[in-house]
């Protein structure tokens, strides 16, 4: 399987070939939303964060999880000085 970048940008293409589906099933996906993407020159381009929310929504949410607590403290240490 090839490694999903959070920060790189994918065609249809490439998600069709990284996530093993057919052409109309990321035309659904994204008719649906259940892949964000983004028109570009009548185009989709799709970000490697909404593969990555899409394959592992768990991990998502665990990674927002971690940010909130972490902005919590900064906030509070902030409001120290």
């Amino acid at each position: 399987m090839e490694e999903i970048k959070e920060q790189a940008v994918y065609t249809t293409a490439e998600t069709q070939k990284i996530l093993k589906i057919s052409e109309s099933t990321i035309k659904r996906l994204l008719k649906r939303g259940l892949i964000r993407a983004n028109k570009v020159g009548g185009q989709y381009r799709i970000l490697g964060k909404e593969l990555l929310h899409m394959l592992s929504p768990e991990l998502e949410r665990e990674t927002a999880k971690s940010y909130r607590k972490l902005k919590r403290t900064v906030v509070r240490k902030i409001k120290n000085w």
